[in-house]
């Protein structure tokens, strides 16, 4: 990272959305996969409630990352 010499401060951050955007993807994914097999499985609401809370918060973040990245910020 390259420190601008006229205002000696570094520049600003820059977002990894595409990173995250795979990542929920790739959450919401597996989530729901869980959910299917964990309902398939018989076991009890526990690990299906726990998996289709992650699901659901991956869902969200991906809203939230395409949102962003439609609005056009970089990453």
């Amino acid at each position: 990272m390259s420190i601008d010499p006229s205002t000696r401060r570094p520049p600003p951050p820059r977002s990894a959305l595409t990173l995250r955007l795979v990542l929920a993807t790739f959450g919401l994914v597996i989530s729901c996969v869980a959910v299917a097999l964990f309902v398939d499985q018989d076991l009890p609401p526990a690990p299906i409630a726990i998996a289709a809370v992650l699901a659901i918060i991956a869902a969200v973040d991906l809203v939230i990352v395409i949102r962003r990245k439609l609005h056009g910020e970089p990453g």
